[in-house]
């Protein structure tokens, strides 16, 4: 089986992913932990992107796709979050898995408002030297502009402020969109309010999943 999880910026994916794959004992994958695993065992393909990284260059689909592919195995359970990206990574992972006679049997579209993702994303704070992150709204630091772990200043990450947050929603919606209508059309998409709180997120997209397991039973 393999499920793919898609959403805006601060919808949850990576907090719901963790949660999904470890319920229904699938793999998680995310381009981000691939890229940096091939890269360091210096794999053929780490290398490539490795080039690009360096350079500070978009990684180019082809090479994003290869990566993805290379970790599936025909018989394991995977859970993709966030990839593919676009509409040239899907088809070409659609290619990619054909030949492994695999296909994406779930898409799970995580369904956040411009002003609610604008008013989470503008909200986060994180921690100047270790690194953890805070919510002005759900997830604040006991003593404001201070880390809890390490008493450090939090403060706000540039790519946080209203104006970027932004500038990267009109990135996601002229990739996503065209990406979710391939899917719909395959007639994969189910779509999840992410407006609550993760609890309820959470069992919202395991319902999804349970129906989808239940008419695979069917057949």
């Amino acid at each position: 089986m393999i499920v793919v999880l898609l959403g805006a910026p601060g919808s949850g994916k990576g907090t719901q992913a963790k949660r999904v794959a470890e319920r229904y004992g699938l793999t998680h994958l995310s381009t981000g932990d691939i890229f940096r695993a091939e890269m360091a065992a210096k794999t053929p393909v780490g290398l490539k992107a490795e080039t690009y990284v360096k350079s500070g260059q978009l990684v180019p689909d082809s090479i994003v796709t290869e990566m993805v592919a290379g970790r599936m195995d025909p018989a394991g359970k995977y859970l993709l979050d966030g990839f593919p990206r676009n509409l040239e990574q899907a088809r070409s992972f659609a290619a990619d898995l054909a030949l492994l006679k695999m296909t994406v049997d779930l898409v799970i579209y995580l369904n956040l408002s411009e002003a609610e993702v604008i008013k989470r994303l503008s909200s986060r704070r994180g921690c100047g030297k270790c690194g953890e992150v805070y919510n002005l709204q759900s997830l604040p630091p006991k003593v404001s502009g201070k880390c809890d772990k390490c008493g450090e200043a939090v403060v706000q990450r540039e790519d946080d402020t209203e104006a970027t947050v932004r500038r990267r929603l009109l990135v996601f919606k002229d990739l996503t969109e065209p990406l979710v209508a391939y899917y719909k059309a395959e007639q994969l998409v189910q779509e999840v309010s992410a407006e609550g709180p993760i609890d309820g997120v959470a069992k919202d997209v395991c319902a999804v999943i349970d129906g989808h397991l239940a008419e695979c039973k069917k057949k």
